[in-house]
């Protein structure tokens, strides 16, 4: 099964030091909560073929400092990076984010793609917490194709909108919008802000309602564009 868990934020400057720390923070929490998803990683690239990749310090640095020193890198888009993992049969990880830029309408990013075999328990909650945690989101989910779609259709979601899967951080400016009686199961995240439990794998009904309630109170309004700001 193929899950996603995502977090998205606005425009935050800050040092290739700092973003490098982020993706180590990022990469050792993986590798504890999902040991089996990715023993083997390699970088993709715009052109040319994948290389092997190490995650360590010194080589996410070193990333961060050659794509920041590129010919066509902008500090209004940031710095991407994004890393394929293999591990134990049916496993795969895959690890995308574009950071540390100062964009005006495009939000910022990072996501865990995880392929597990059926069956397999796969620690969403702890997941999305993790990307909580280190990149100190306006917003995340955890969803899989038929959230996405069920959203699409049924809720006028749009790309680029705010959103909640089945599991959902929010900010704590959105957090406080959220209603009383929303249905949800509440969590106070440790960096601030909220984590909610939803639906289970399936119930993507039950994702569409809360999202509905959850942009009826504003809790996912989108940030300003011209975008002045990392969270709401």
């Amino acid at each position: 099964m193929r899950r996603v868990v995502r977090g998205f934020w606005g425009p935050r400057t800050e040092s290739a030091e700092a973003l490098a720390d982020r993706w180590r923070r990022t990469l050792d929490g993986l590798a504890e909560l999902v040991p089996q998803a990715a023993d083997v990683w390699s970088q993709v690239h715009g052109n040319g073929p994948a290389t092997a990749f190490t995650a360590d310090r010194n080589t996410l640095l070193g990333v961060v400092r050659t794509a920041r020193s590129a010919a066509d890198w902008s500090d209004l888009t940031g710095t991407g990076l994004r890393l394929v993992g293999t591990g134990a049969r049916g496993w795969e990880a895959e690890v995308s984010g574009l950071a540390e830029g100062a964009p005006e309408f495009l939000l910022q990013s990072l996501a865990i793609v995880l392929h597990a075999p059926d069956g397999a328990v796969v620690p969403e909650e702890a997941l999305l917490s993790l990307v909580a945690r280190v990149w100190e989101p306006d917003f995340g989910d955890v969803s899989d194709d038929d959230v996405l779609d069920a959203l699409e259709d049924d809720a006028g979601y749009a790309v680029g909108d705010p959103v909640v899967g089945r599991t959902g951080y929010l900010s704590p400016a959105r957090a406080a919008l959220v209603p009383d009686d929303l249905g949800a199961v509440r969590e106070p995240h440790p960096g601030g802000g909220e984590l909610l439990s939803i639906a289970a794998p399936g119930d993507s009904a039950t994702v569409v309602r809360v999202y509905g309630r959850l942009r009826e109170a504003g809790a996912l309004a989108p940030l300003p564009r011209p975008m002045d700001r990392a969270v709401l």
